[in-house]
């Protein structure tokens, strides 16, 4: 990731905007998450294609959630705690929000 978000003390999301969002499973092998992330940033470059030529065809085929899923940001939790998915929730309303505060107030 290009810029540097903080990322939850379990690893399993990073905050933007205050919003949760999916880590990529980190047992992931190195050289199957960069083969899923290149599948991706193509599958991206062509949501942005189809949209600007207003290609429905080629939008719907563009792969973005399915290389999302792989990645495991998306679809069934790559952890196995019990623990619900907490994607795209604010993380002042979840349990993270203790440590979300110290973040946001600059780690004070």
């Amino acid at each position: 990731m290009p810029e540097q978000y903080p990322v939850t003390p379990d690893g399993r999301y990073f905050v933007v905007r205050g919003r949760l969002w999916r880590c990529t499973n980190p047992a992931l092998p190195d050289v199957e998450r960069a083969k899923l992330t290149a599948e991706l940033m193509r599958a991206r470059r062509a949501v942005g294609v189809a949209r600007r030529s207003g290609d429905r065809d080629a939008l719907a085929a563009a792969a973005v959630d399915d290389a999302k899923i792989a990645l495991g940001e998306r679809g069934p939790v790559w952890w196995d705690d019990g623990a619900p998915d907490l994607n795209r929730h604010m993380a002042r309303t979840t349990p993270y929000a203790e440590w979300y505060r110290t973040i946001e107030d600059g780690g004070t």
